[in-house]
């Protein structure tokens, strides 16, 4: 007792900085609870199969809303890698085989997601428009990446996903189209953004032309 009373003024700062640090963490903790829950989280996978008839899957993740701005398509050959954004496309139907536009531009609810279209679709519609021969595709390596390009609530720095798919036409038709990874890769970094930002204005670029 005689060395506590003593030593109580050295006691009761040690106590003091004690109390001092666990209050950090656990304002540490909070705060990065609460970083993880405002964070953008967007999901591209395959839907209805698992080969290149497969449907392309975007889910919002995010505990809000998010609109989507572009959806970019780009397959990397040995030889160069071709993008096209793919957020409106065309599909045909009725008796006469009309062309029906149709866009999945515009706000995604929180849990809600996209149904785009078939990798194959994908895939062939991006072929046509770069008119590429099918000699191409049916050389090995080749991968298809597919981006999102989002507006997540008031921030002005757009925010991404990506998620890139092995292609293999000789393979089994349910082994043709295999993930590279195993979840998507989220665009959310500051510089992760600028580079999501140059996507963006290299495609309205390439409208405008």
């Amino acid at each position: 007792m005689e060395w506590l009373n003593n030593n109580a003024q050295a006691i009761s700062a040690v106590a003091s900085i004690c109390t001092l640090f666990v209050w950090v963490f656990y304002a540490q903790l909070l705060y990065n609870g609460y970083v993880r829950q405002r964070r953008p989280r967007v999901i591209i996978n395959r839907g209805r199969g698992i080969g290149m008839n497969s449907v392309c899957l975007i889910s919002n993740m995010s505990s809000e809303a998010i609109y989507v701005q572009h959806l970019v398509a780009v397959l990397h050959t040995l030889k160069r890698s071709f993008s096209l954004d793919v957020v409106e496309y065309q599909q045909h139907g009725g008796k006469q085989q009309e062309a029906d536009y149709r866009t999945h531009q515009g706000p995604l609810a929180s849990g809600d997601y996209l149904n785009i279209q078939s990798f194959g679709d994908i895939v062939n519609q991006v072929r046509d428009y770069w008119e590429i021969e099918d000699s191409l595709l049916q050389e090995q390596n080749i991968q298809l990446e597919i981006r999102v390009i989002a507006i997540y609530g008031s921030e002005d720095m757009p925010t991404g996903a990506a998620r890139t798919f092995n292609l293999d036409l000789h393979a089994p038709p349910n082994h043709q189209l295999i993930p590279a990874s195993v979840d998507t890769d989220r665009l959310n970094s500051r510089g992760q953004r600028k580079r999501v930002l140059e996507w963006a204005k290299e495609i309205e670029t390439h409208k405008a032309r």
